[in-house]
């Protein structure tokens, strides 16, 4: 939990320090496909609003190669150069995109308080919600020894520095094929390591994996460590068929370990305030962006467990804006 802020607060031995304050009639937290598609349409309905990028500006798609199936990218883009295309986009309807992180909330009154860097007070008559999620690990100690020496969440981000060695990816959906098929063109061999004994991404995906030569899948292996030197990956331990017959530990060197297994909503901040699922998905109404409290909506990958595609999360920043313009619209008729 973060400490309230206190704008009157001093000590004998410093000055007070006054938290700046700004209002705005729209805020929108967090960038990506939803939060600069909410900015576009907020901008162009005269809200005027104010977006704070967050800790990932653009989103998960800055950590995407080639997207083939966004409308209107025939020949398909690169993620960082729509999410590019997605901010100038909104600024030139003149929302105000800013650098910064959303670190507390109040919702409890008329008036929606967002502590910026817990140093900024914005009093917002509209928050639009569109932070996204955050990739999830293992749980493994080695992980944290490793991150930074080899443990990495992000193909795109490091598979530069892993040109002509071996590596693995761990998870079997759409965004470990991606990542596998991604790496397998910079990489002398890729390992998949697949917990299950198929693979749960669309038949697209999974075919290219399959027929990508130096992409090796290991079916029903789960990994219990990583082996290492001074810092640095070299191996990994897995376990093949964990507790069936036949269960036997398996040892492969490599030199970087990708984490694909899913995400998690970054949704902690409004813990006390909105009603989330058993996962951390802010819930919605159904058909709407409209969260319980009237004047905070969610889009976006921070309230669909279900489909996290780029197209839909566009979609869904649209419907938070068209919700808040008729929000401010109905308050003050």
């Amino acid at each position: 939990m973060f400490k309230p802020l206190d704008i009157n607060e001093s000590s004998e031995n410093k000055p007070t320090q006054q938290v700046e304050k700004e209002q705005v009639k729209c805020l929108i937290i967090g960038s990506g496909p939803a939060g600069y598609t909410a900015a576009v349409y907020a901008a162009r309905a005269n809200l005027k609003p104010v977006l704070y990028e967050g800790l990932e500006p653009g989103g998960q798609l800055t950590t995407t190669t080639e997207v083939e199936n966004y409308p209107g990218y025939p020949q398909g883009v690169t993620g960082p150069v729509m999410m590019e295309d997605f901010k100038k986009q909104a600024e030139r309807f003149g929302t105000d995109v800013r650098w910064g992180l959303a670190t507390k909330v109040d919702f409890s009154g008329n008036i929606h308080k967002v502590w910026i860097d817990e140093k900024k007070l914005i009093e917002a008559e509209t928050v639009i919600i569109a932070t996204g999620a955050t990739a999830k690990y293992l749980g493994l100690e080695d992980e944290q020894k490793y991150k930074g020496g080899g443990v990495s969440a992000c193909a795109t981000c490091d598979g530069f520095f892993y040109r002509g060695k071996d590596v693995a990816v761990v998870g079997g959906g759409d965004t470990a094929c991606e990542e596998a098929i991604y790496l397998a063109g910079l990489c002398n061999k890729v390992y998949m390591i697949v917990r299950r004994d198929v693979l749960r991404a669309s038949r697209v995906m999974a075919a290219r994996a399959k027929k990508t030569p130096n992409i090796e899948i290991l079916w029903k292996h789960q990994t219990k460590g990583l082996i290492g030197e001074n810092g640095v990956v070299r191996g990994a331990k897995l376990v093949r068929n964990l507790g069936e017959e036949g269960e036997e530990e398996v040892n492969i060197n490599i030199d970087g370990f990708f984490l694909a297994i899913g995400h998690k909503p970054n949704s902690e901040i409004f813990t006390d305030f909105l009603e989330l699922d058993k996962t951390g998905y802010i819930k919605t109404i159904p058909g709407t962006s409209k969260t319980a409290i009237p004047g905070i909506f969610a889009c976006g990958d921070v309230q669909d467990p279900v489909y996290r595609q780029a197209v839909t999360a566009a979609g869904s920043g649209c419907m938070a804006a068209i919700d808040a313009e008729r929000y401010i619209s109905e308050k003050n008729s």
